[in-house]
């Protein structure tokens, strides 16, 4: 049975303003489509723009996130519909071009895509020695925010309970299957997430010629049949949406962390129940294995920002060495 939630609230997430005036902008060399939109400004804090979109790309090959040297491509839904972004950041200049119907929403997202929202103020990495040394040789990671549930929750569905290979591999296939071609000249091969009504529509024999096995299967659908109000209106804060996701037949703890990283880039939620993370932390700040409350504890010190020394450490942190065979991913188009 689907749990009734709130009405959908029609505006869309607040997101700041485009830095600076539009250039007038022409497409990127030899596409011949101008784009929908543009934008150039010089932001007021510095970023690494492969580290700070890392967290949104599903591996090299995914349909959804590809770079070109060093401009990235990206396809995201918005309100207005789909839209395909390129970003290049050139001696401290950040130029943005987007085509499709949600063109502009996404182009005036984008800096909330870099972190223009997020707040480091308070965070003091000095509480542990290798923290401190990697916010050092790191000082403008920020934590991007999308203002988007749904290109954050499909993913994280797919990746309950599975290798990390399986659920890309999952989600390309996904995206192949059932995602419209990029709008624009983006890269051949690149897709758009499809709408909850079209994920609806997948045939069972579709799904399992995915690989996706039951469980997450029906996860999808429930999520589907109620994304609409699991958008952040301008009121909705991280608690407040992890709330509503977790009403949600299969949405737990983990998923619902892992979206709100993303949707606002929130700087303190960690995936308790992570298969790897708990190792990576207690390994990294105490030498030594722990389970998810230990994890809590080591992060403690920085209560507010223990989201942001998780991604501090995967930067710079260690996990236990090896001592046995890796888990194999399961296909499951062959069980």
């Amino acid at each position: 049975m689907t749990t009734a939630l709130p009405a959908p609230t029609p505006p869309a997430p607040a997101l700041p303003a485009p830095r600076g005036p539009a250039p007038s902008g022409t497409a990127p060399s030899g596409t011949g489509t101008d784009p929908d939109f543009t934008d150039c400004w010089r932001p007021d804090w510095g970023f690494d723009l492969k580290a700070v979109l890392r967290p949104h790309q599903r591996s090299a090959g995914d349909p959804a996130m590809q770079w070109d040297g060093d401009a990235v491509w990206r396809t995201t839904t918005t309100p207005c519909g789909p839209a395909t972004v390129r970003i290049t950041h050139r001696c401290g200049e950040v130029r943005v071009q987007a085509w499709g119907p949600g063109a502009e929403w996404a182009g005036t997202a984008v800096p909330g895509w870099l972190g223009a929202d997020d707040d480091p103020d308070g965070f003091e990495p000095g509480h542990h020695r290798l923290v401190g040394e990697i916010a050092r040789r790191t000082p403008d990671l920020r934590l991007g925010r999308t203002g988007r549930t749904w290109d954050a929750l499909v993913p994280a569905v797919l990746e309950q309970k599975v290798t990390v290979v399986e659920a890309h591999r999952v989600w390309r296939a996904l995206l192949r299957l059932a995602g419209d071609p990029a709008p624009g000249p983006a890269p051949e091969g690149m897709r758009v997430l499809p709408s909850p009504r079209r994920l609806r529509g997948i045939t069972d024999w579709e799904w399992h010629r995915c690989g996706l096995d039951g469980a997450r299967r029906r996860a999808l659908l429930h999520v589907a049949s109620v994304a609409h109000a699991l958008e952040p209106d301008v009121d909705c804060d991280s608690p407040t949406l992890q709330r509503k996701l977790r009403t949600v037949p299969g949405i737990g703890v983990w998923t619902a962390a892992e979206v709100v990283q993303r949707t606002f880039g929130c700087p303190d939620t960690v995936s308790y129940g992570d298969y790897h993370l708990k190792n990576l932390v207690g390994w990294s700040l105490a030498g030594r294995k722990t389970d998810d409350d230990g994890m809590m504890e080591l992060l403690e010190p920085w209560h507010g920002h223990r989201q942001r020394v998780v991604r501090l450490l995967h930067l710079g942190g260690s996990m236990p060495p090896r001592r046995g065979p890796r888990t194999a991913p399961t296909d499951y188009r062959r069980v």
